[in-house]
C-alpha cells in the first residue's frame, strides 16, 4: 500500500547530512570522560532515537485488524519499542564513567603499610582444560609479587595427573567427588575447605584455568579494598588470542575482541553509578561476607552476576578496576563462541525469575540496580529479537506481499537517517570506535538464534539446565566449517536473495512501491550481515602451539664470538622470530637475551629478512619465560580502530 508524502529526498537526507558533518567536527575535540560532555552528546542522540521511535508507533503501523499486516506490523513495533527502551537505558549508564587507576595508586602506601597484609587465598576452577594451559596458569599465580597468599587447584574433573601437577608445584590441589552445581559447587567445596583450615583467608581470587594473572595482580586489586563495604573488586578480561569473528575475518590486526565494548566502556560506566558485578574470572571477594551469603549462588548458571547483587542486598560494594591484570582465552571457536553466550543469557533469565530479580519484592535492592536488571534484560531478549525480526521482515513483505511498515521513503528516511548518523557518531566517539554498525550487528546476528532458545527456556523453565563449559584448548590446527550454524545462515541468505529476485524479477501481480525501496534497501543491508555471517562459520586454523605476540624490543643474539642486537618480531613461550640476518643455519645453537632474560636456543627457520629461533630453556627458565610473557605487557594493547581498514580486511577475507 503506497504512502504519500511532500517530501523531497534532499530535504529527508539533509538533516541527517548536516547532524554527521556536525558530529564529525564537534566530537574529536570533546573529553569523553567529562560527565557533562557526554550527558550532551547522549541526549542529542536519545532525542532522535524517541523522534524516530515516536513517528514508527503512530505513523507507520497498518491499520488495525485481522490482518498479517497489522500481525507482523504490530509485533515488529513492539520488539523494535523493547529494543529502543533498553538501548535508552544503556545510553543514559553511558553517561558517567570512571577510572579507579588514581584510587588504587593512592591506596597502595596503605597496603604495603600494613603489619599484616590480608591473606589471599588464590582459587584456580578448572573442570577439563588440558595440562599446557593449567600449568602456565600455575606458574603465572605462583609469581604473584604479593607477600601472603595461597594457591588452589579446584579440580572438577578428579585427574591424578593435575594432583600431581599440584605437588611438583607445590601448590594446594582440592577436588570433589561430584560436578553438583558446576563452576559454583567447585567454588563453595573450596570455600568450605577453606573455612576449616587454622587460618582462614580475608578475601579470596578467583581464577579461570586458562587466566594467567599478571605479577601485580594482588596488589593493585587489594589496594581498593580500603573501605570494609568493597565485597568484590572485578578486572577486565583480556584475551591472547583471536575470538571467532577476528579469526574468521581475519581481523585480529585491525578490530578487537567483542568483549572489548563490554570490559573497557560499559563496566565502567556502570560502577561510576554504582552498578559494576563480578564476572568470575580476574577478580577478587572478601571472605566473610561471602560465607555469610553461603558462598557463590547456584540457582543461576551465571553466579558470578548473581554473587554481585547477592552482597549488594547485605550491603557490600562490587567495584572495577579497569586495568589488563590477566591474560586468558577467548573462546577459540564460532560453536564455543556461542554456546558461552547462550549460558549467560540463560542465567540472567534465571537471575531474572529468582529473588534477586528486578521486580523481585522481596530484597531491597537499590532502584539503579533494578534498571540496570532491566537493561541487561531488555539487551539479552529484545535486542537479539529484534535482530531475527529484522531479517524476516523485509523478506516477509518481498516474497508474500505482507507489509509490517507502511511509510514513504522520504519520510522514513528523515525519521531514521538523522537518528542514524547520530547514534553511530556518538557511540564511535564514546567507544573509540570499538562498535561500529555492521560489526556490532554481525556480532549480535552470529548468537540471535541461541540466545532466543536461551531466553524462552529461561523464562519458562529456569531451572534443571546443565551448565555448559565452554571448551577451551585442543587440536585446531585444521581448519573446518561449522555446518549447522552455516545452513541457517544460508537458510536465511536465500530466503532474502529470493524475495528480492522475487519481488522484482517475477511478481507483477503488484505495484511496487514506496515499501518496496525500503524493503530492497534493508534486504540488501541484511544480505551484507548474513554473507558475513556465513564466513565466519568457516573455522580457520589456529596454531596454539606457543602463542605468539607481536614483539617489541630487541634482542641479543649470541652466537660464538658473534653477537648482533636485532628487533624482535613476534614472541612466544616457545621461541622467538626476529628481523635481520641469521647467525648460522636451521639448527645452530644460539644464545638469545631480552628484558634480562638469556636463553639457550637453536635456529628453526630462515626467510628473507628475518629468522625464527626455538627456546631450550631450563624448567626454571621456563617458568620465568611463562611469567614474561604472559605476565608482561604482551596481548593486552588495544587496536588502533580505522573503519576503512576494517572494511578493507573483510573485503580481502571474502575476496580471497
Amino acid at each position: 500500500m503506497p504512502v504519500a508524502s511532500g517530501m523531497t529526498y534532499w530535504e529527508a537526507v539533509l538533516p541527517g547530512l548536516v547532524l554527521g558533518l556536525l558530529a564529525a567536527g564537534l566530537l574529536p575535540w570533546l573529553n569523553r570522560s567529562n560527565t557533562l560532555v557526554r550527558t550532551i552528546a547522549i541526549t542529542v542522540g536519545l532525542a532522535l532515537a524517541w523522534r524516530y521511535m515516536t513517528w514508527r508507533i503512530t505513523s507507520t503501523l497498518p491499520p488495525i485488524g485481522l490482518t498479517w499486516d497489522f500481525a507482523f506490523g504490530a509485533g515488529f513495533t513492539l520488539i523494535e519499542l523493547l529494543s529502543m527502551i533498553g538501548a535508552s537505558i544503556a545510553m543514559l549508564f553511558l553517561t558517567r564513567t570512571i577510572n579507579r587507576t588514581p584510587q588504587a595508586e593512592a591506596n597502595l602506601p596503605w597496603l604495603t603499610s600494613l603489619p599484616e597484609p590480608p591473606l589471599v587465598d588464590v582459587l584456580i576452577c578448572t573442570y577439563n582444560e588440558e595440562k599446557a594451559i593449567l600449568e602456565r596458569t600455575i606458574i603465572g599465580a605462583l609469581g604473584l609479587d604479593y607477600p601472603r597468599y595461597r594457591l588452589w587447584v579446584c579440580d572438577d574433573g578428579r585427574r591424578e595427573w593435575l594432583k600431581q601437577l599440584c605437588e611438583q608445584h607445590s601448590c594446594g590441589y582440592i577436588t570433589r567427588p561430584d560436578n553438583r552445581h558446576a563452576k559454583a559447587g567447585n567454588i563453595n567445596n573450596a570455600l568450605l575447605h577453606l573455612s576449616e583450615l587454622a587460618e582462614q583467608p580475608d578475601f579470596i581470587a578467583i581464577l579461570d584455568a586458562d587466566f594467567v594473572p599478571k605479577a601485580q595482580f594482588l596488589n593493585r586489586t587489594l589496594a581498593l579494598t580500603r573501605d570494609d563495604d568493597i565485597g568484590v573488586v572485578q578486572t577486565p578480561q583480556h584475551f591472547f588470542n583471536p575470538d571467532p569473528i577476528q579469526n574468521n575475518l581475519s581481523l585480529a590486526r585491525v578490530w578487537p575482541d567483542e568483549q572489548r565494548f563490554f570490559f573497557d566502556v560499559v563496566m565502567a560506566s556502570k560502577d561510576a553509578w554504582g552498578g559494576a558485578f563480578c564476572c568470575g574470572t580476574s577478580s577478587i571477594l572478601r571472605f566473610e561476607p561471602l560465607m555469610r551469603i553461603g558462598g557463590f549462588p547456584t540457582d543461576s548458571v551465571t553466579e558470578d552476576y548473581l554473587v554481585s547483587l547477592r552482597l549488594s542486598e547485605i550491603g557490600y560494594r562490587t567495584i572495577y578496576l579497569n586495568e589488563p591484570l590477566s591474560l586468558g582465552l577467548a573462546p577459540e571457536g564460532l560453536k564455543e563462541y556461542v554456546s558461552q553466550r547462550s549460558r549467560w543469557a540463560l542465567g540472567f533469565m534465571q537471575i531474572c525469575r529468582g529473588p534477586s530479580g528486578p521486580f523481585s519484592t522481596s530484597v531491597s535492592t537499590p532502584f539503579i540496580q533494578r534498571l540496570m536488571l532491566v537493561d541487561t534484560f531488555l539487551h539479552w531478549s529484545a535486542t537479539h529479537a529484534f535482530r531475527l525480526s529484522a531479517l524476516v521482515i523485509p523478506a516477509v513483505y518481498l516474497l508474500f506481499n505482507i507489509q509490517a511498515v507502511y511509510a514513504a521513503v522520504p519520510d522514513a528516511v528523515s525519521h531514521l537517517f538523522p537518528f542514524l548518523v547520530v547514534q553511530t557518531a556518538v557511540i564511535a566517539w564514546l567507544t573509540k570506535g570499538r562498535v561500529l554498525p555492521i560489526m556490532n550487528d554481525l556480532s549480535q546476528l552470529l548468537v540471535a538464534n541461541d540466545i532466543a532458545k536461551s531466553v524462552l527456556v529461561g523464562l519458562f523453565k529456569p531451572q534443571g539446565h546443565k551448565f555448559e563449559v565452554t571448551a577451551k584448548g585442543g587440536d585446531r590446527s585444521k581448519g573446518f566449517v561449522q555446518w549447522k550454524m552455516l545452513r541457517m545462515f544460508l537458510a536465511y541468505l536465500i530466503i532474502t536473495v529470493g524475495g528480492v529476485i522475487w519481488a522484482f524479477g517475477f511478481d507483477d501481480s503488484r505495484s511496487l512501491t514506496d515499501a518496496s525501496a525500503i524493503a530492497l534497501f534493508w534486504s540488501w543491508y541484511n544480505i551484507v550481515i548474513l554473507t558475513l555471517a556465513c564466513f565466519v562459520c568457516f573455522e580457520t586454523s589456529q596454531q596454539r602451539q606457543g602463542d605468539r605476540f607481536s614483539g617489541s624490543g630487541w634482542a641479543m643474539v649470541l652466537a660464538g664470538a658473534d653477537k648482533a642486537m636485532l628487533p624482535i618480531a613476534d614472541i612466544s613461550v616457545s621461541g622467538m622470530r626476529l628481523y635481520g640476518t641469521a647467525p648460522g643455519a636451521v639448527g645452530s645453537d644460539v644464545e638469545i637475551a631480552f628484558d634480562g632474560i638469556e636463553v639457550q636456543a637453536k635456529v628453526a627457520r630462515i626467510d628473507v629478512g628475518d629468522f625464527a629461533v626455538e627456546f631450550a630453556p631450563s624448567q626454571e627458565m621456563h617458568a620465568r619465560l611463562v611469567r614474561h610473557i604472559y605476565g608482561g605487557g604482551y596481548g593486552t594493547s588495544s587496536v588502533d580502530i580505522e573503519p576503512a581498514k576494517v572494511a578493507s580486511a573483510i573485503l580481502n577475507r571474502v575476496l580471497r
